[in-house]
């Protein structure tokens, strides 16, 4: 009983000061007039948190905790990109949960073995949208919107229910590619809503056939699939992941379930997914968990040419999946060869904080790809060159481009063992652009690390 009254006082509290402070960033939209409607209909909305009373009645109680919705775009204008100077920085929590560590120790993803595709063809995170609008380059048949998340830099497109969502700048995947994008549920997330779907497929028309990947049949030849569905409050529903793949008229061939806890509402409701595909290979990453790394899961014979996320029903009425910066690169990174034979590797697959020199957790893989190399070779010399993009001060990006390229070569000696007499540095700034840097696209392929067999 006594629990029951401190919990409706904190309510109470929260409610009032919320709403004196509606226009405060990071809410989760209008989150002060949702808890004092809340507490005004306390009967319907189950306030009083009866968790033990049922599951049911937990997907009733209301979200006060994180909250999802339209903010006022004013709060938005940073428009902040994931450029790699960027003067706007970056946060990697959302009420304590926490995301994808964005500039952990590299010790910390010793298992994570990622490596970026060689070339950036597509990049999206919304910041040429309004908040509340549905972005203009992407496709759905159902309903979603751009919000901002308490805690979390810049937007992200919340899913309706029954709802299949497409970039429509996505029109062909080659053979080997690579795709990142961000992931978040609302929390307390119900463990009989459905999980979040994203899948590739050769389709003719993606304007008219992308409709047929709904739940229950359709043309799914060739289709490769895979779902996450968080772990539910307080270990109450196993997390769970599953990726079907399809032969070419339309049957499942790979069915594959598991549980999991790398995705839940409670400390990792905010993940990073990295998708691998090398020929017929897949590889699927949540955070630096390898999930899946199955050898035939993609046709060797069809062209894939679409790639879309589909939601299906929700439980709870406040459950929701948000998704944003989506990342996608091409070809596959021949290290040996243009390095050993051609003089010269450069890849963007080496990701620094915003403004700093401080390499995120998330390049292990790419770093570790070239340090094989040089421990195979270890009669070669390298110089290792960093490059940025146009955003900022010139004299600040050259000195900044030095300090990554210093930043690589203690990266390669102190977690790969190379000798620090075989490596030499240099920074470029933004003089030798590898693309114009009129798009986020080419900025992104500007912002890399060369290195040059000497």
């Amino acid at each position: 009983m006594k629990k029951a009254i401190i919990t409706k006082t904190v309510y109470i509290v929260v409610a009032i000061l919320l709403l004196g402070s509606k226009k405060a960033n990071g809410q989760w939209g209008n989150l002060g007039d949702r808890v004092v409607d809340g507490l005004s209909n306390k009967a319907q909305q189950k306030i009083e948190g009866e968790i033990n009373n049922g599951a049911d009645k937990t997907y009733e109680k209301t979200k006060e905790s994180v909250k999802n919705g339209k903010t006022n775009s004013k709060e938005n204008n940073n428009n902040s990109t994931d450029s790699g100077n960027n003067k706007n920085g970056n946060s990697s929590s959302v009420n304590g949960s926490s995301s994808t560590p964005s500039s952990g120790s590299l010790k910390a993803y010793g298992k994570f073995d990622f490596v970026q595709g060689e070339k950036v063809i597509a990049q999206d995170d919304f910041s040429k949208d309004a908040i509340g609008d549905f972005p203009v380059k992407w496709n759905t048949n159902g309903t979603a919107e751009l919000v901002t998340l308490d805690g979390q830099e810049g937007k992200w497109l919340k899913f309706g229910p029954e709802s299949i969502i497409y970039p429509e700048f996505i029109n062909n995947l080659p053979e080997n590619f690579t795709v990142e994008f961000m992931l978040a549920s609302s929390i307390p997330f119900s463990f009989y809503s459905t999980a979040f779907h994203f899948f590739f497929a050769p389709v003719i028309n993606p304007s008219k056939n992308y409709i047929k990947w709904k739940r229950f049949g359709g043309d799914k030849k060739n289709g490769v699939m895979v779902a996450l569905h968080p772990q539910s409050a307080g270990g109450g529903g196993q997390g769970q992941k599953f990726v079907y793949t399809y032969d070419e008229t339309g049957a499942k061939i790979i069915d594959n379930k598991t549980n999991f806890s790398d995705f839940n509402d409670e400390t990792k409701n905010v993940v990073k997914v990295s998708i691998w595909r090398q020929k017929q290979r897949l590889r699927v990453y949540v955070n630096e968990t390898k999930i899946w790394d199955i050898p035939k899961a993609f046709s060797a014979t069809a062209k894939y040419n679409f790639f879309g996320f589909r939601t299906d029903g929700y439980h709870g009425k406040e459950d929701a999946y948000f998704l944003s910066s989506i990342h996608i690169a091409v070809g596959a990174p021949d290290t040996r060869h243009k390095f050993l034979e051609l003089g010269k590797y450069s890849t963007s697959g080496i990701k620094f904080d915003v403004n700093s020199d401080k390499i995120k957790g998330e390049s292990y893989g790419t770093l570790k790809d070239f340090a094989a190399v040089l421990s195979e070779n270890p009669d070669v010399k390298v110089k290792i060159v960093g490059h940025t993009d146009s955003d900022g001060d010139d004299a600040i990006n050259l000195t900044l481009s030095k300090k990554r390229a210093d930043a690589v070569k203690a990266a390669l000696n102190k977690e790969f063992g190379i000798d620090n007499s075989r490596m030499e540095t240099e920074g470029k700034g933004e003089t030798q652009p590898a693309e114009a840097n009129t798009s986020s696209e080419g900025k992104a392929n500007n912002r890399r690390v060369e290195f040059i067999k000497l």
